[in-house]
């Protein structure tokens, strides 16, 4: 069964961007040496399920705010959503799709990152309702 195993993130301000997902998931970006403006994006270590990325400049037109959906939506498990929410606000933000259960799940929201992707965060909690 194929997997996903890398995720890229488009950005206008590849600069802001970065800023943008260090402060507010603590993910470590760091410049790649090679012949493209690329960051590579380290979401966690080994012990914990999920896959790393890439960030790189975008090279078309920005996402258009309440447009569908027209690629792949990243989840990222956060321990406390609301909390999440609110840096993601403070950082350049928005709130897309607000918080809702997703039963015996957890809680569930989307955002739209500072370059206008869209992202969606998770608390898990197997009692939502």
């Amino acid at each position: 069964m194929a997997r996903v195993v890398h995720f890229e993130i488009h950005a206008a301000d590849p600069e802001r961007a970065v800023r943008f997902y260090r402060e507010l998931f603590g993910w470590e970006l760091v410049r790649w040496d090679g012949p493209i403006e690329y960051w590579l994006v380290r979401t966690g270590d080994a012990s914990q399920p999920g896959i790393d990325g890439g960030l790189l400049r975008r090279r078309g037109d920005p996402p258009t705010a309440g447009q569908p959906v027209n690629g792949y939506v990243c989840t990222v498990d956060v321990a406390d959503l609301d909390e999440v929410l609110a840096r993601a606000t403070r950082l350049g933000g928005t709130l897309a799709v607000p918080r809702m259960a997703v039963p015996g799940i957890g809680w569930l929201a989307y955002l739209t990152d500072s370059e206008g992707n869209l992202v969606g965060v998770l608390q898990s909690d197997p009692t939502a309702a």
